[in-house]
């Protein structure tokens, strides 16, 4: 077999494609048409009320071009609303909806269900062994993507 096969882009490139091919299995069996990034988007603005598109894609590391058009979609299907912020004029505020919350309450055992699929060829040990891995590398890599992880300052306190 040639030492392509082994090389880690490839494996973390079809691995990928059976996250998104198990994910989109699992959200068309219980008749719900949302992509990961979607779901990510939903999670994160159930947590972060109020946020803007940028903030948004940083806060699921995800482009800040192509995030409008995740939005948009989000928006078109009620699951979201955007709405002037109060702070910023040009800028437009996130906020989940109560449709996309009672959406996000049906996913829990869809979302486990996928995570399973994807991970099926390992043991409990190592599914946890190896999303530790995953998260070192992601976060040690973080500043090389052109869509990097940015979270929200945390605010500090005067104790």
């Amino acid at each position: 077999m040639s030492p392509f096969y082994e090389l880690p882009g490839h494996l973390i490139r079809r691995l990928h494609q059976i996250s998104v091919s198990a994910f989109a299995a699992e959200m068309a069996a219980v008749g719900i048409e949302l992509t990961p990034v979607q779901f990510a988007a939903l999670s994160v603005l159930r947590d972060n009320e109020g946020v803007d598109q940028a903030t948004l894609a940083g806060l699921i590391a995800y482009d800040r071009v192509t995030i409008g058009g995740v939005v948009t979609r989000l928006e078109s299907r009620g699951y979201i609303e955007r709405a002037v912020s109060g702070t910023d004029r040009r800028s437009r505020t996130l906020r989940l909806t109560p449709t996309g919350a009672a959406l996000l309450d049906r996913l829990p055992q869809p979302v486990a269900n996928a995570q399973q699929v994807m991970l099926q060829g390992l043991t409990d040990g190592e599914r946890g062994i190896f999303v530790e891995l995953l998260r070192k590398a992601t976060d040690a890599g973080n500043d090389v993507t052109r869509a990097p992880y940015r979270p929200l300052p945390h605010p500090t306190s005067d104790r």
